[in-house]
């Protein structure tokens, strides 16, 4: 787990993930690659690259390809919150493919399903 100085009003499980994010911008310009620290339903949270430039708020597509498979999540995401050395993403969009690839790997690494269910309908309502 992380610790960060951010107050905790999360509504989704953050699962610890090691992969590497690959962030575009809304142009499709390659920005960066970063570790992931954690994913949730609702977003992720990266090691922030020292040439970090964007500000909070700002609009990104990001790509995680799963370790041993060519499963990739790609997420549109906005940056929630940046501190000294991680970024916080919001995701605003997932496509089919990869919703159903996440929801598999959160109810894995959850082992409780009633959990995975209540946080699903905490996005739909979200």
């Amino acid at each position: 787990m992380t610790s960060t100085s951010y107050p905790e009003k999360r509504r989704f499980s953050r699962i610890p993930f090691d992969a590497d994010a690959h962030i575009y911008t809304p142009s499709g310009d390659l920005h960066l690659h970063s570790p992931v620290v954690d994913i949730s339903l609702n977003g992720l949270l990266i090691i922030k690259p020292e040439n970090w430039q964007a500000k909070k708020g700002s609009p990104f597509n990001i790509d995680i390809s799963l370790d041993a498979s060519d499963i990739t999540i790609k997420m549109q995401c906005l940056t929630a919150h940046i501190d000294e050395h991680h970024i916080g993403f919001s995701c605003q969009q997932l496509d089919l493919d990869s919703m159903i690839h996440l929801r598999r790997l959160i109810s894995l690494n959850l082992g409780n399903d009633t959990m995975l269910e209540r946080e699903l309908s905490a996005l739909i309502d979200h």
